[in-house]
């Protein structure tokens, strides 16, 4: 049994429900009761469950909760080195492959570390199938005219959910025109992000912006890096990536544009700032050892012209994460984004392609080329420093990421863009392109949404699939059924 695998995600229904056959004790045989189980923490990395309560023995703790489904994950996963793991009061797994009832945080602190194995019923195929209904039911997107909105014709459900589309669009456009401002605004100043906290002030708010003020092509191109970074960040790692991009900015990669190799240079400076640059001296094999003193060497020469915010490898995400998502293989996608925008000029491709292609379908294929990035270099063999990939990395930013950035980020930011200097015709044609665009990435949430409405694929629209995504998140997860053409109908 103790070879056996059980998914970590059951193992977290199983502690949320407590579905244990007897009560829970320390190898030393101390007793503990689980007075609350604590916050799942689905969002954020670190623990599993936040805010725990517990008593071991005559003592109540007020913690964190990490559960593995093996007791070595702990050390496996680097538990042990990041100070998120610091508040953890209770170590838990499943299996048992270590010889020590305790685990350490980074501080240094020493934490009870049990399996669950012995506390189980001895059916544990009736727990872990209990374990999996749960976890399942707890996936599934409920909507409050579930039962109801099969009354409702189609066509009113569609209608509804292209306004919400186009209205998520605009909302898009809206965030973009606010941060360009911002950029703007802060170069008058001569403001390094984010070095120098700032408070903009009413001289900014009052300010009528013209056409003029965004003529410098830098502030474009630091508007385009910063979304496209923070794109590539997805949930875990999107706040840094962006974060990534404001400190080091736009300026100082045209001061170094002319440089040879400057993909490797891009690299260099970025996982030097990011704090995800290792030890040179201690990487394990030649090939990794020799692409690191590279990036090294290149720094050496670039850190006198820095002197923004650097980060730390515990402010970056790895765990429960996808090798392709993690952020090492995102920042080396993104380098070559940076690549494009400051030596082939993607952004000015982007808009004279839309000036002089008025077929949509090509249209398409040509924004798909420019974002979908291959892999290539030290980055198609490895996910992280120390350790080769066991498989090639095809892509660093593949198809459907590439829609996703598209749709989120390009066409909004091209909208803007024609809006700002006057060109409503191209305006319309990118609105036009959004309404006609079919996307191939897949999210739980629209896919059960849609399934639920009975509009079949109708959601591979992307308009739909954003309209979608602000029906539930603003309508039916907030119980705002009157709000919605939909349930307004049904309720009323």
């Amino acid at each position: 049994m103790a070879e056996q695998k059980i998914n970590e995600k059951f193992l977290c229904e199983i502690w949320k429900n407590r579905n244990f056959y007897k009560n829970l004790s320390t190898r030393n045989g101390e007793q503990i009761e689980i007075i609350d189980t604590g916050i799942e923490n689905k969002e954020l990395g670190g623990p599993d469950f936040k805010n725990a309560r517990i008593k071991i023995g005559n003592i109540t703790f007020l913690g964190d909760v990490e559960i593995d489904s093996f007791q070595t994950d702990w050390k496996m996963h680097g538990h042990y080195f990041n100070k998120k793991y610091n508040k953890v009061i209770l170590h838990i797994y499943f299996a048992s492959d270590g010889d020590k009832p305790f685990v350490f945080t980074k501080e240094g602190r020493k934490v009870q570390s049990i399996s669950l194995e012995s506390f189980l019923n001895k059916d544990i195929n009736s727990t872990l199938h209990k374990a999996i209904l749960s976890e399942r039911k707890n996936r599934i997107y409920i909507m409050p005219c579930s039962e109801t909105n099969n009354t409702i014709e189609e066509k009113i459900k569609l209608d509804f959910i292209y306004e919400l589309g186009i209205k998520r669009f605009k909302k898009k456009c809206q965030n973009l025109v606010s941060r360009l401002k911002e950029i703007v605004y802060l170069k008058e100043l001569n403001l390094r992000e984010p070095i120098v906290r700032y408070e903009l002030d009413e001289n900014f708010y009052n300010r009528k912006f013209t056409n003029k003020d965004f003529s410098n092509p830098a502030v474009w191109q630091q508007l385009f890096y910063e979304a496209v970074f923070e794109a590539l960040g997805y949930s875990k790692n999107k706040d840094i990536m962006r974060c990534l991009a404001e400190a080091v900015n736009i300026d100082f990669f045209n001061s170094i544009r002319e440089k040879e190799n400057l993909v490797n240079i891009i690299e260099s400076a970025l996982f030097n700032i990011s704090g995800l640059m290792p030890d040179i001296y201690k990487l394990p094999d030649e090939e990794t050892s020799e692409y690191a003193k590279h990036l090294a060497q290149y720094w050496s020469e670039l850190k006198t012209k820095y002197d923004g915010r650097t980060f730390k490898p515990e402010q970056w995400h790895f765990f429960k994460l996808r090798p392709q998502n993690f952020p090492t293989i995102r920042i080396a996608g993104g380098a070559r984004i940076l690549y494009r925008i400051l030596n082939q000029d993607l952004i000015g491709k982007l808009i004279k392609k839309v000036e002089t292609n008025n077929d949509y379908r090509k249209l398409i294929g040509i924004f798909r080329n420019q974002i979908i990035v291959k892999g290539e270099g030290f980055w198609r063999k490895h996910f992280i420093f120390d350790q080769p990939a066991k498989k090639d990395i095809n892509y660093f930013i593949g198809l459907s990421r590439a829609d996703e950035i598209i749709i989120n980020i390009i066409l909004p930011f091209l909208a803007i863009y024609f809006e700002i200097f006057g060109n409503e015709n191209r305006r319309q044609k990118i609105i036009k392109l959004y309404s006609q665009y079919y996307q191939v990435s897949e999210n739980h949430l629209v896919e059960e949404v849609s399934s639920t409405l009975k509009i079949n694929d109708a959601w591979k629209r992307s308009i739909l699939y954003q309209g979608i995504l602000d029906l539930y998140r603003n309508y039916c997860s907030r119980n705002k059924c009157l709000d919605c053409k939909i349930g307004d109908k049904i309720f009323s």
